[in-house]
């Protein structure tokens, strides 16, 4: 499956305002200094009716296990 094709308005809303990872196939973790509720609110008008949206905020410490990309892993720990 593709996000890019199987959720075109959401990936590309993503990508058009924000610095973002793809840790999973359809899980992404963006980097954004607005609010989980703001970032909720311009990406709900971008996502189909059988799409599911969570948005919250990460802080602090993560622990990772192995087989994520050394450049989305640093991505990460630079970001928290």
């Amino acid at each position: 499956m593709n996000p890019d094709k199987n959720h075109p308005r959401l990936s590309k809303a993503i990508k058009k305002k924000y610095h973002y990872w793809r840790i999973l196939e359809f899980t992404w973790i963006i980097d954004a200094s607005e609010s989980a509720p703001q970032i909720y609110d311009y990406l709900e008008k971008n996502i189909d009716q059988n799409d599911k949206l969570f948005v919250c905020q990460l802080a602090g410490d993560a622990a990772l296990a192995d087989g994520f990309s050394d450049e989305g892993t640093a991505w990460l720990e630079r970001i928290l």
